[in-house]
């Protein structure tokens, strides 16, 4: 009887330690797998926000560059109306002169 135990005892631990690994071995694939998920997630994320970056940052390079129309045009319409001045003899060469400098000169 005690032969009978011992064999059932061994025997049991022997599935039973096979059972273990292949249970580790199931537990490990799936963290593996939750972890290569997590990663993939994490990818996804980080090009999300790296292509809103580069969103923002067209957006303020449009701003930017039509502010700096806006300028120009003022500039331009400030100039046009000078010399229209000029032509109509409103202003004198000299102070079309002086003024268009001072227009330039806060560009």
């Amino acid at each position: 009887m005690f032969r009978m135990r011992r064999r059932g005892l061994i025997g049991g631990m022997i599935v039973g330690g096979a059972t273990g690994a292949v249970v580790g071995h199931y537990s490990a694939k799936k963290q593996f797998e939750s972890m290569a998920a997590a990663q993939a997630q994490q990818s996804q994320i980080d090009q999300a926000h790296a292509q809103t970056a580069l969103a923002a940052q067209t957006a303020q390079a449009a701003q930017t560059t039509l502010a700096a129309n806006d300028n120009k045009k003022d500039i331009t319409q400030e100039l046009q109306k000078l010399a229209s001045l000029r032509q109509q003899g409103i202003l004198s060469e000299e102070e079309f002169q002086q003024m268009k400098a001072r227009i330039l000169s806060n560009i």
